[in-house]
């Protein structure tokens, strides 16, 4: 095999817009990201409920045959 050909893995720091930050291996030393699992709203259990019923409702006026 071809000796040093392989790129340097290292430590990365991966900063999210909240704040947090995490140490991962990567190939680049530091990295950003807009949204991570401290601040999503799955894993937070923050989520929003959205009326599906009443958007169905319109789609079925809308293309009802008639």
């Amino acid at each position: 095999m071809k000796e040093a050909i392989h790129p340097k893995y290292q430590k990365c720091v991966v900063s999210c817009a909240c704040g947090n930050q995490m140490e991962v291996f990567s190939l680049a030393q530091k990295t950003s990201v807009g949204i991570c699992s401290k601040c999503h709203p799955f894993f937070t259990g923050k989520q929003k409920l959205v009326d599906t019923e009443g958007r169905v409702d319109a789609f079925r006026r809308r293309y009802a045959k008639g």
